[in-house]
């Protein structure tokens, strides 16, 4: 085969390194940077061509989404806004403008809790609850001295912290912007077309929409905490001007939510978005409204009568998690809806209630990350002692009281990890005989006559299928959690009338002691659970960086969150996919001007492939063939993401590409799958889909070939590029590329 022919590979998630990539030793960066390179074996050192003599190029984009440990602790914070910002992605297909702005609601509610956290620790039980009480302060001289200011310069003191945090999350967010959305490239996709899909010309260029959105949670934030000092200061000593003031600030903070629904920001690619204009008035309008609730509560230097929680404080919180369980509520309802309307083979595998489901871990999210803060801070403040009115406070331990919202929160959290880890056991004990039974099948269309010295094999690789078969099983896992997040958060109404979980124990079992002691355990046990919960995703984040199999595992969910742009959720981490895509679309393009080119991705990496091809101009598709294997294309991505993955869009790119396309799989491979071979029988006579699968049989024998000593190993997800029907389809395609017809 000539060397007219690069096959550039691209790697999956967690990838591993061009060395192995290539299978070389040495190996060269032609393109790119130490980020995100192109890389080739190193002329002189062994053969440096791959099946048929093609030319081998491999795309290294693993450093876009990896880092130190304090960076990948860092982000994992960020996960109630990764979530927030995914849920949109899993719409549906059809009209995406509604989904987006419940989307983008529900996410502002996550920013709010944010600051509420926050604004709760320092303001609430810091500024307002232990600072006025003596046995708090004492022997803590950097609190102390908080006492001698009165309650309006106390609390603008103290709201410096938010503040501050406030302004961490929004430098964080500008700073990882200029590392991905700020990167631009040019490869001619003119007259593609507008709107939310893959191949839209700007798709991959959101940096623009993010900074506008970013602004715009910026104010929230703001404008919450705001809220939160006049409330306090006017509650029981209001004043015309604090009123006033106030009602200016809710109105603002109103004007932000709407802003977020308008079509203007639902459709960020239609060339027209008049929000621009905006945005400078609003920045203004926050540090003015900033700088006058400071001005205000520095003059208000009469003494306030202080006591008991922060005024008005458990309101708010309570409102926002009343306003989270309205948005899950309507955004399931609007998702099913829209599935109905999709045709049967774009609909999700969990009824399509993928919006809601990860919304709802956003929000389960937030809240484990906001209770957890507020009782581990308030543990701290009263020395020790669990606050609540379930446990009276020692002698000399100040009477701290957090909103009985977080409260349910914690009874929540314990609850739904215990009931969704019960169904999550059954749910893989009820389908296992479902599974055996198609692994014994296929097992046998293998290998139908297997020697009986293979039986021990043969049960092996059942298995090793069976736990392939695992995944598709937990989709009524998602739908327990939407259920049980709904219920947790619409407890949470029983706030209003001051009813916490041991006062409802208490009515619902007539003043027995037993049912209100064994309410008080629970919620000490779900405080704790909060903690661990936290701990557990700290130490998480340091294996994903120190151990490769438990990066592997966290991987695919990582950079799944963080594949598409942060168009919904600006604090999210930063999509790696605003640069890798464009980058690799460039690349292919330019080769293509000379040679042709075999793009080849596995895993995640034909996701970053599939969009390559959508953003290639129509000069360089004709060069172009596609390759891809352990692919979740169609497994994962299709069923989560169908407006996104479709059946619609696989035929576009095949479409594309004039059917150059061929997908390796294999039943024991966990992640990638068939593309076309799993669509009903009845469809298009000669399909050219029929040929783009193929099927691979793993393992290639259950016997001691003559030439080992033992069997050859279950491949399942990796390594594909070491088959022979890879060199195969390899040399298939590279002939087909160019070829008249």
């Amino acid at each position: 085969m000539a060397r007219d022919v690069v096959e550039l590979r691209v790697h999956g998630v967690s990838g591993v390194r061009p060395e192995a990539l290539l299978d070389h030793p040495v190996v060269v960066r032609v393109a790119g940077d130490r980020s995100a390179g192109f890389y080739r074996p190193r002329p002189g050192f062994g053969v440096t061509t791959g099946p048929a003599g093609v030319v081998i190029e491999a795309y290294h984009w693993r450093n876009l989404t990896v880092g130190t440990v304090a960076r990948t602790v860092a982000l994992l914070f960020l996960l109630p806004f990764m979530f927030s910002n995914l849920a949109a992605w899993l719409r549906p297909p059809g009209g995406g403008g509604a989904v987006k702005a419940l989307c983008r609601l529900l996410g502002a509610t996550v920013t709010i809790m944010f600051v509420l956290a926050v604004a709760g620790v320092v303001l609430d039980l810091i500024g307002w609850q232990c600072v006025p009480y003596r046995p708090c302060t004492a022997g803590r001289g950097y609190l102390g001295w908080l006492a001698d200011l009165p309650i309006g310069p106390r609390l603008v003191v103290l709201a410096v912290l938010p503040a501050a945090a406030i302004r961490l999350v929004w430098w964080i967010g500008s700073r990882s912007a200029r590392a991905f959305e700020d990167f631009q490239v040019r490869h001619g996709t003119s007259g593609a077309p507008a709107g939310d899909r893959l191949d839209a010309d700007g798709f991959w260029r959101g940096e623009a929409l993010v900074g506008r959105l970013r602004s715009i949670h910026v104010a929230i934030a703001y404008f919450t905490l705001d809220v939160s000092v006049l409330v306090a200061l006017t509650a029981r000593s209001p004043g015309a001007m604090g009123v006033a003031l106030l009602a200016a600030t809710l109105l603002l903070l109103t004007a932000c939510l709407v802003l977020l629904c308008l079509p203007a920001l639902n459709a960020p690619h239609s060339g027209w978005d008049w929000t621009r204009s905006v945005i400078r008035p609003l920045r203004g309008a926050v540090a003015a409204v900033t700088a006058l609730t400071a001005g205000y509560a520095l003059l208000a230097r009469r003494q306030v009568p202080v006591g008991g929680a922060l005024p008005g404080f458990a309101l708010t919180v309570n409102s926002v998690i009343l306003g989270q369980a309205a948005l899950l509520t309507v955004l399931a309802a609007v998702t099913v809806w829209q599935q109905r309307r999709a045709p049967r083979e774009a609909r999700a595998f969990f009824r399509g209630l993928g919006t809601p489901v990860f919304g709802a871990i956003s929000v389960g999210l937030s809240a484990t990350f906001t209770a957890g803060f507020v009782y581990r801070a308030a543990d701290v403040l009263d020395r020790g002692a669990i606050p609540g009115p379930e446990h009276p406070p020692p002698p000399g331990a100040p009477p701290l009281d957090p909103p009985i919202a977080y409260r349910w929160d914690a009874l929540g959290a314990l609850v739904t990890v215990l009931l969704v880890a019960v169904v999550g056991l059954y749910a893989g004990r009820f389908t296992r005989r479902g599974r055996e039974r198609l692994a014994a099948r296929i097992s046998q269309e293998d290998f139908p006559d297997p020697p009986p010295e293979a039986v021990a094999r043969m049960g092996t690789v059942r298995r090793a299928i069976s736990r392939a078969r695992l995944a598709e099983q937990f989709s009524p896992l998602l739908i327990v959690y939407l259920v049980l997040s709904l219920l947790s958060l619409a407890f949470t109404a029983l706030d209003l009338a001051e009813i916490g979980p041991t006062q409802l124990a208490q009515r619902v079992a007539g003043g027995r002691r037993t049912f209100v002691g064994l309410a008080a355990y629970l919620i000490d046990a779900g405080t704790i659970s909060l903690g661990l919960i936290v701990f557990g995703l700290l130490m998480i984040g340091v294996m994903a960086y120190l151990s490769p199999e438990v990066r592997r595992a966290v991987g695919v969910l990582w950079d799944l969150g963080t594949f598409f742009p942060r168009t919904i959720h600006p604090f999210a981490p930063p999509c790696y996919a605003e640069r890798a895509v464009p980058e690799l679309a460039r690349r292919v393009s330019g080769l293509s001007r000379e040679q042709k080119v075999l793009l080849s991705g596995h895993s995640h990496g034909s996701a970053l492939a599939a969009a390559a091809i959508l953003q290639l101009p129509p000069e360089a598709l004709r060069r172009v063939g596609l390759l891809t294997y352990g692919s979740p294309l169609r497994r994962l991505y299709g069923r989560l993401m169908p407006a996104y993955f479709g059946d619609d869009v696989m035929r576009e790119i095949g479409a594309r590409v004039g059917w150059r396309w061929r997908n390796l799989w294999r039943s024991t491979d966990p992640i990638g799958g068939a593309i076309f071979s799993t669509r009903r029988p009845g469809g298009r006579r000669a399909d050219p889909a029929d040929r783009v699968d193929v099927r691979l049989r793993d393992p290639r024998s259950v016997t001691v070939p003559p030439t080992d000593t033992v069997p050859p190993p279950i491949e399942a997800h990796w390594p594909y590029h070491t088959d022979p029907h890879y060199a195969a389809a390899v040399a298939e395609l590279a002939g087909s590329v160019d070829r008249p017809g």
